[in-house]
């Protein structure tokens, strides 16, 4: 089901070993390196190479056996977090393109960044090179293994080993959750997400519970049952729960929606909108995969996640425009659409997780709307909240990950669109402001207790490469999530070591 190769297959990383081959990251406005410094001179004198940001330039040099590969970052002063992984992206495909096995390259010390925080950045720019989805081509992607080593400054060993190593995790469940993302949908069901959950999680002391149909209506989840009555597949109740602080009893949640493949049911999709819906569980793998990398990291946290994971297909027992159905709260919802399926599985899973889990705080993460690629695009994803400080939480551990949210309004007025007449709630509020809508839908589901809305359907699949992310699965939210729960435990950069 998962890749064949894991990252620790194809990379590898250790610390001052010098190789012929030399990545040289250049400001245009600082010295570089007094070893490479003709070479440079001769390039940038020339106009060839000069530092600027995105620049990359290859060469023998004078007198070398190695390739030496210039990357430039810009302006000292200007260089973030981002711009070193897009660097270490180009870095890694440069090298890969002139066929080197192995390089070393010096973390150099940056205006305001630390050494973890550059490491990491480095690190993860040259794995994201090394993704691909092609278990279904004959002919695989050949990713010969890359042997980086780290040049550093004296005294920052542990700092570095510490950075590398969980970076590796993280970019691994990262992929991961890409993975399951770009796996058809008839392969990836409810049942195999489940398996996969058992499979990737339990190794790391994550118990895994699924439930099946029988338990899922004892649980009283009729909202959840109702979108999947189309379906032959049975749907499955994931729940993961991991706790890495024993001491504590905060308790983060984490909800993902698990649609592993939407017809759009009675309200069909048109042919054309139906080829790429294997994608509509992209919050359950960005769910499963921040739990693999909490987990795989040990992060001080305490966090349970649940998906509630099935199809929303068509035959003779599915639900149907009209139905009024239950729900795990209590409340009636009439079914205006039967393409609005993601709120409804979203609804019984954060009652239960709130109700049942007994979470502090909840963070639900879905492919939910249309509505939101029209308004933000394949850019950002939009965020929704009924608590500031959650809100502000998530939002920073977003721009960190690079995953930028941007938030939507959520007043009293939007909730009105989603209240029923037939039934307390119905599940679409019309043409305009349908993100919002969504979210408002949600929102009658969460109580006093404090909640966030990612809506990833821009961003959680793309429709051409952009940058180091991929065409087709980004894994966006794995890293904003764990960044969430990582932040609790260690503020800022983790280490307080900013030069």
């Amino acid at each position: 089901m998962m890749a064949e190769k894991s990252l620790h297959e194809m990379f590898s990383f250790t610390l001052d070993m010098e190789k012929e081959n030399v990545v040289i990251p250049v400001c245009e406005d600082a010295a570089v390196e007094e070893a490479f410094r003709e070479e440079y001179s001769f390039l940038s004198g020339k106009g060839i190479f000069t530092g600027k940001s995105g620049e990359v330039y290859s060469t023998l040099g004078a007198e070398r056996k190695g390739v030496l590969i210039f990357i430039g970052l810009g302006k000292e002063k200007s260089v973030n977090l981002e711009k070193i992984r897009k660097a270490g992206f180009r870095a890694a495909q440069e090298l890969a393109s002139n066929k080197v096995a192995a390089a070393c390259m010096r973390i150099s010390k940056l205006s305001g960044l630390c050494y973890k925080e550059t490491t990491k950045a480095w690190v993860e720019g040259m794995l994201q090179s090394a993704y691909s989805f092609d278990k279904y081509l004959a002919k695989k992607k050949d990713n010969p293994k890359l042997q980086m080593s780290f040049l550093i400054k004296e005294g920052k060993e542990d700092k570095v080993r510490s950075a590398i190593s969980e970076t590796m995790n993280l970019m691994d469940a990262v992929f991961l959750a890409r993975d399951l993302v770009n796996e058809p949908a008839i392969s990836l069901t409810p049942r195999t997400l489940a398996e996969v959950a058992g499979k990737e999680l339990t190794p790391f002391g994550v118990e895994v519970e699924v439930l099946g149909r029988s338990a899922a209506a004892d649980l009283g989840m009729e909202a959840f049952l109702a979108v999947a009555k189309g379906s032959s597949e049975e749907p499955k109740v994931i729940v993961m729960r991991y706790r890495g602080d024993a001491e504590s009893s905060r308790l983060l949640g984490l909800v993902g929606k698990g649609v592993t493949y939407d017809s759009g049911g009675y309200s069909l999709k048109p042919k054309d909108s139906m080829v790429t819906m294997y994608d509509d569980m992209g919050g359950s793998a960005a769910v499963i995969g921040a739990m693999k990398a909490l987990a795989a990291n040990g992060v001080k946290r305490n966090v349970t996640a649940v998906v509630l994971a099935t199809e929303n297909m068509v035959n003779g027992e599915a639900y149907k425009p009209g139905d009024i159905i239950g729900s795990m709260a209590g409340k009636s919802i009439e079914i205006l659409s039967t393409d609005a399926e993601g709120r409804l599985t979203l609804a019984d899973a954060l009652h239960y997780i709130i109700t049942r889990e007994k979470v502090d705080e909840v963070v639900d993460i879905a492919t939910l709307t249309g509505a939101c690629v029209v308004a933000l695009g394949e850019q950002m994803s939009g965020a929704f909240a009924s608590d500031d400080e959650l809100m502000q939480r998530v939002r920073k551990a977003a721009e960190k990950a690079a995953e930028p949210t941007w938030q939507l309004p959520l007043n009293e007025e939007y909730r009105e669109l989603v209240k029923g007449t037939r039934s307390d709630l119905k599940n679409s509020g019309g043409r305009w402001g349908g993100a919002i809508s969504a979210a408002a839908f949600l929102r009658e589901f969460t109580g006093d207790t404090p909640w966030v809305h990612l809506d990833i359907a821009g961003t959680a699949y793309l429709t051409s490469g952009k940058g180091y992310l991929p065409k087709g699965a980004t894994g966006t939210g794995v890293k904003t999530l764990y960044n969430l729960a990582l932040e609790a435990v260690e503020p800022g950069c983790g280490c307080g070591d900013r030069n």
